[in-house]
């Protein structure tokens, strides 16, 4: 169509009468008309095409309400149904939708994420004998500005005990290697594991390890409570006396996991080691 204007421009411009060019291109002279007002102010090499939809809405919010949810919403943050019953209780008639649709187009509301993918809940089990809930998470250690070192870890909540391992690289991959490692080292077969959303983590992972698997609710940290307080624990007794380097990584690991899991007491577990619970089991 911006070619099609602009050849009935120039026939217009060679001489042609407007109800001729319409004749000759099959539309009505007052459109052709149109177009050469239109030439004068973008030029006759290209006519782009003019939205027909309206400006304003003819029940659109006033600019005096726009401005006062606006200024709610940056005061204090509150969600769109508290702006709304606090409109109201001041006189000012307005929809649910038009002050969510407000805060929409100034960019006001947080959204959920598009690449989020659902996943159906799985209720927490009852820790009621070791492996029926491991918790799985990543600790990652800086180098410098670009490079990580990450290391996998895994607590079963009943027992207290614990596996960990350092890699140069995060992956779903890595994240199973490491699963069936530590199961390999565990005296217990893992029922059912437990992670937050990370990409390590993801569908991939969860289809592959073969075993009942649930994720974190999101902004519940509680949820990983046992592993979250290991990862701090590790790092002020282990991981932050030696230098960040994966073979040291994994050789001060070996020496720390022996003494946590046979020899440090733990208070959540009546004050003895790991693998005085396990071995009951």
């Amino acid at each position: 169509m911006p070619k099609l204007r602009r050849d009935a421009v120039r026939l217009m411009y060679r001489g042609w009468s407007a109800r001729k060019v319409g004749r000759h291109l099959g539309f009505h002279h007052t459109a052709i008309l149109k177009w050469m007002k239109n030439a004068k102010q973008f030029g006759d090499r290209f006519i782009p095409t003019r939205s027909s939809r309206p400006k304003h809405h003819p029940k659109e919010l006033g600019e005096e309400v726009v401005k006062k949810i606006v200024e709610k919403r940056l005061a204090h943050h509150r969600y769109a149904e508290a702006l709304y019953q606090e409109l109201r209780n001041e006189g000012i008639v307005v929809s649910l939708s038009s002050v969510k649709r407000t805060l929409d187009r100034r960019f006001l509301l947080k959204k959920k994420s598009l690449w989020k993918r659902y996943h159906p809940h799985q209720e927490r089990p009852k820790p009621l004998q070791p492996g029926d809930l491991v918790q799985l998470d990543t600790i990652h250690l800086m180098v410098d500005k670009k490079k990580r070192i990450y290391v996998f870890v895994a607590i079963d909540v009943y027992s207290r005990w614990v596996y960990a391992k350092a890699y140069e690289r995060m992956s779903s991959a890595i994240a199973l290697h490491f699963v069936r490692e530590a199961q390999r080292h565990a005296s217990f077969h893992f029922k059912m594991l437990q992670s937050d959303h990370g990409p390590e983590f993801g569908m991939w992972f969860v289809a592959q390890i073969k075993k009942s698997h649930r994720y974190t609710r999101i902004g519940k940290p509680n949820d990983n409570a046992h592993i979250e307080r290991f990862n701090r624990t590790v790092q002020e007794e282990c991981l932050d006396k030696i230098p960040t380097n994966v073979k040291a990584i994994n050789c001060a690991l070996k020496k720390y996991l022996r003494y946590y899991n046979y020899e440090r007491l733990h208070f959540g577990i009546n004050f003895l080691t790991p693998m005085q619970v396990v071995p009951s089991y």
